[in-house]
């Protein structure tokens, strides 16, 4: 069975949410601490995740949500400020987008579809940040605080080996470290959406080390907020 998690924008009971926060919490504690990530990282993961679940609304409250959003674009001023914010993404991730570390692509719709592979990122079934990464999203999480008119979709993805639901729970785990963490650098959390899609989405074939590896990814979705359809920029991205 699919596990999805939107944390920011999922409509759950209270109940739930509290034992998600905990269990969420709980896997980010025990992750770095395996991987001996520093406090200063445990502090960011953990930031993320209570913000992401604190985010958590209502279909009655969504309004506020949208409405809490610092501004949005008029519909002719989109393409100039994605353009924009594209080419800064390029220049300060340059030295991960030539090693193939980064992705990045122009949607249809306006939206950047950022693709961080899970090599460079985490180690083998974990979901701590690697340090050696986390100058990359240091300055992308400038420009996210920046470009402050968008809306940022943080999606886990794995490949097929081992258990379905264990590949669900860790592309969760992955996204949510990710999320945490930009958000923790001063990314407001109502911009933030988080979910994990494990082995469902592929990007290539699961049958070659090669086709698994590109599989094994965090996709940051970066949507422009327009005004007069602001909700459009909150609703879970669908790409293939």
């Amino acid at each position: 069975m699919n596990i999805k998690s939107t944390l920011s924008n999922l409509l759950i009971s209270g109940t739930t949410r509290n034992i998600l926060l905990a269990t969420c919490i709980s896997a980010a504690v025990a992750g770095c601490a395996t991987d001996g990530q520093s406090r200063t990282s445990t502090g960011a993961l953990i930031g993320g995740v209570v913000g992401a679940a604190a985010g958590s609304t209502s279909s009655d409250s969504k309004g506020t949500l949208y409405g809490a959003i610092a501004g949005a674009l008029i519909g002719s001023a989109v393409g100039n400020y994605m353009d924009r914010q594209q080419q800064e993404i390029e220049e300060q991730l340059s030295a991960e987008l030539e090693s193939g570390d980064a992705e990045i692509q122009r949607l249809q719709d306006e939206t950047l579809r950022i693709s961080l592979s899970s090599e460079a990122s985490f180690d083998i079934d974990s979901s701590a940040l690697k340090p050696a990464f986390l100058p990359a999203l240091d300055r992308l999480s400038t420009l996210m605080q920046k470009y402050e008119k968008t809306a940022l979709h943080v999606i886990g993805h794995t490949d097929s080996t081992g258990p379905e639901a264990h590949n669900d729970v860790l592309s969760r785990e992955r996204a949510v470290s990710v999320a945490g963490y930009i958000h923790n650098a001063g990314t407001d959390r109502n911009r933030l959406n988080v979910e994990g899609r494990g082995e469902y989405e592929p990007r290539d074939t699961n049958d070659t080390i090669e086709g698994r590896r590109a599989n094994r990814r965090v996709e940051i979705y970066i949507k422009p907020i327009v005004d007069g359809n602001r909700e459009e920029a909150f609703q879970s991205p669908s790409y293939s």
